[in-house]
């Protein structure tokens, strides 16, 4: 089962490693991983996405509590919560196409950042749903480049800490 975790860290050098370190000595696989800091400049937040069976995810979120660099752990896997992800798509794009082009970036609210003589970039942010679907359209034209942020995710209540 995947689990979404939001790990809330101190926003110092070595904290990350520390904790990918632990999930990956397990032997799990991290599917996305995205850390940045959070509205206090001396914590951070990762949100890691990893599949696990429920007794081996008891054993990360365990180990990930018994390191002094972690604040709070929030599985946010059973609860609401909204999940984001920035992609930058490089694709074929001659004048003649151009605008097709133009329309699909268009119509998922996505913004072209850099246009070429032969190709456009195209930034998009949204669901995993949402991207892929943006993805198969343009494929049609040629994808030069994809590069991709890992997810990140918040709750969508309004829980106090």
């Amino acid at each position: 089962m995947k689990h979404v975790l939001s790990v809330l860290v101190e926003n110092k050098s070595g904290v990350l490693s520390r904790v990918v370190a632990l999930i990956a000595r397990r032997g799990f696989n991290i599917d996305s991983l995205s850390v940045g800091p959070t509205e206090d400049p001396s914590r951070s937040r990762i949100t890691i996405i990893v599949d696990a069976e429920k007794v081996a995810y008891d054993q990360i979120t365990k180990q990930l509590n018994k390191l002094v660099c972690v604040y709070k752990i929030q599985d946010l896997t059973n609860d609401a919560y909204l999940e984001r992800e920035l992609v930058l798509f490089k694709v074929n794009a001659p004048a003649e196409k151009r605008s097709e082009v133009i329309e699909i970036a268009n119509l998922f609210r996505a913004s072209v950042v850099d246009v070429g003589a032969t190709s456009l970039t195209i930034e998009a942010t949204g669901s995993e749903g949402k991207l892929e679907g943006m993805e198969e359209l343009l494929q049609v034209y040629g994808i030069k480049e994809i590069t991709r942020t890992g997810k990140i995710a918040i709750s969508r209540n309004s829980k106090d800490a």
